[in-house]
């Protein structure tokens, strides 16, 4: 079936994503320092820290690095603590944002935050007031242009719940978060490499920006990705190909 996914915007997010790199090392180290703490040190046991090991490696981590942030969070090591927080917003035009922290300073991190929504023509909102827009879930993407015979062919199979294409060609795999590990095993082994392979909050329905209204809703998502306690910033903003 076809999703309101569009490929463009897929592509513009993980290009932002992509060009802030020095930041990435910090926020995986935090994700797995938090999920060594809260699913214990053994990654085979612990989907979430191997999720995240993952996406250390691709990021070509350390290896000496990742086993100090598992100790760390394991409790071998001492360091600060983190907690995790979710802080709900509207951007330009009443579009959704969701904004996930770790932070050992829960004042500091709300200020900052409430501070860019501020700035940039947003309000920071209470909790569930846009979570409801979104669907956590896994996602695997591939790029225009791949076989989606073989795509849901091998998903389906694997459990994934639904196949999406879109106008450019793009198609994404969608799954329970706790089938991500399998779906996405089952896709490599069929020789089926995903762009991008994430356990996400994935916006229901899309608030279509251009022009001005995109370009400042893009300096507020830019500001709050900024902020060193920031893991993931995830809208429903879907900007027009020429903002």
């Amino acid at each position: 079936m076809a999703g309101h996914s569009k490929w463009a915007n897929i592509q513009h997010r993980k290009g932002r994503q992509d060009a802030k790199r020095g930041k990435l090392f910090t926020r995986l180290i935090k994700e797995i320092t938090v999920a060594a703490k809260l699913g214990g040190g053994d990654a085979t046991a612990n989907p979430r820290l191997r999720l995240a090991l993952d996406k250390a490696s691709e990021a070509n981590i350390p290896k000496d690095t990742l086993q100090r942030a598992i100790q760390r969070g394991a409790g071998g090591l001492d360091g600060a603590t983190y907690e995790e927080i979710r802080y709900e917003g509207y951007g330009i035009g009443g579009a959704a944002v969701i904004v996930d922290c770790m932070t050992d300073n829960r004042t500091r991190t709300v200020a900052e935050v409430r501070h860019a929504f501020s700035k940039h023509g947003g309000n920071l909102g209470t909790d569930g007031s846009v979570a409801f827009m979104f669907r956590h879930c896994g996602q695997l993407l591939y790029v225009p242009g791949t076989s989606e015979d073989r795509v849901m062919e091998a998903a389906i199979e694997a459990g994934a719940e639904d196949v999406l294409t879109d106008d450019e060609g793009g198609i994404e795999v969608i799954c329970q978060p706790g089938d991500f590990h399998s779906v996405k095993a089952a896709l490599d082994k069929a020789g089926l490499k995903a762009e991008v392979a994430e356990i996400t909050m994935r916006a229901e329905t899309a608030a279509p920006l251009a022009g001005e209204d995109a370009q400042t809703m893009q300096k507020l998502l830019d500001a709050l990705e900024n902020l060193d306690d920031v893991q993931q910033v995830y809208t429903n903003a879907e900007f027009d190909e020429t903002s």
